[in-house]
């Protein structure tokens, strides 16, 4: 018989897109960090099926019942649709559990913090089920998609999750099929800045998606052999006809990103990474996602700036856009280069890539 834990922690990192920003969705190459800013949940099983969450960086708590299935009482019900998930995948729960939730990770910034939320959730949960069950990265990844963004119906691809699970810098391939692969470059220290913008990442999510995806459509009805991940950007010209010019502008935008994501994953698996290399291509990523998505913002624009002039190798908007983070590439002086995002009243952290959503020792604070 199984021996059931009694008590866990579990952690999980935030996550930096490095290259294939709003790229994941369309099944384009993207290549992501884990963070050295953690999520933790820790845990105590309880004598009875209640589910008490302590949220204190919030000042929030929650509190539920088990049943099959949990009713939905809030937008994103994170908790309940992770329970949902698994007991639908076969997974079950003799008891509740009393939890207090911290973090590190900037919220609603672009930094992954509800993907880092539910991984733990989801990695807390079937270790702590009635199967004891120490889930695969790519499982634990494809549990909290489905309970994140399919329960849902959200916009959004599996970069955040799957980038939460394994940790570290992955590249991610959609087609034929997802395939995760480990980057293990030389890279040194970065500076996240968060801007303290608000962001609706959804709005913005769906506002690029929607575009790029009726784009496509467009295309297709013209040419049915049209593809994203096989056209080249010097063949476009053949469509301009038959698009507005905002529409055919984003098009292209979207080629220069996928094709600036393969060149730094080459880049990336050499031998010896070249750091001035890959800061400039993080500056051509940033240059198509501030002037032709148009998801950067004035204020982002000037911590980028004051991050290049402080020494950074290269500097762009992290995640969907609208607000929240940025990161800068900075292998030389990162407290310099974190004074002056300051000085442009951001809020900088000096981060590392870090490991994925595991086991913590008891007691000890994230």
């Amino acid at each position: 018989m199984t021996q059931l834990l009694n008590e866990l922690k579990i952690s999980t990192p935030g996550r930096v897109c490095l290259f294939g920003e709003h790229q994941d969705y369309l099944h384009l190459p993207v290549i992501a960090s884990a963070i050295s800013l953690r999520i933790s949940v820790t845990g105590k099983r309880r004598n009875d099926k209640l589910i008490t969450i302590d949220l204190p960086d919030i000042s929030s708590k929650k509190s539920f019942t088990l049943s099959e299935p949990l009713v939905y009482t809030e937008e994103r019900d994170y908790f309940k649709s992770v329970i949902n998930v698994l007991q639908r995948n076969s997974f079950t729960f003799s008891s509740g559990f009393d939890c207090v939730v911290n973090g590190k990770i900037p919220i609603n910034a672009g930094t992954a913090s509800s993907s880092a939320l539910v991984v733990t959730w989801v990695n807390f949960l079937a270790r702590m089920s009635d199967q004891s069950a120490v889930l695969p990265p790519e499982e634990l990844a494809r549990y909290a998609y489905e309970a994140e963004v399919l329960e849902f119906s959200e916009p959004g691809g599996m970069m955040d999750q799957f980038s939460a699970s394994y940790g570290g810098i992955i590249s991610i391939d959609f087609l034929p099929e997802t395939k995760v692969s480990k980057i293990t470059p030389n890279l040194k220290t970065f500076v996240l800045g968060n801007s303290g913008e608000p962001k609706n990442t959804m709005f913005v999510l769906s506002h690029v998606k929607n575009r790029i995806l009726e784009t496509v459509r467009i295309l297709k009805s013209v040419d049915p052999k049209f593809s994203l991940n096989t056209i080249k950007a010097n063949e476009l010209d053949h469509y301009r006809v038959h698009l507005s010019e905002g529409l055919f502008n984003l098009i292209g935008g979207t080629i220069i990103n996928r094709d600036i994501a393969r060149e730094a994953r080459a880049e990336l698996n050499k031998h010896s990474t070249d750091h001035l290399m890959i800061g400039k291509l993080l500056n051509e990523h940033q240059k198509v996602l501030r002037d032709v998505l148009g998801i950067s913002t004035f204020k982002i624009n000037k911590m980028i700036d004051a991050a290049l002039d402080a020494g950074a190798y290269g500097a762009k908007i992290n995640g969907s856009g609208g607000g929240g983070c940025m990161f800068a590439y900075a292998p030389e002086s990162p407290e310099k280069v974190k004074a002056a995002i300051e000085i442009e009243e951001g809020k900088g952290f000096i981060i590392n890539s870090d490991s994925g959503s595991g086991e913590e020792p008891l007691g000890e604070i994230n």
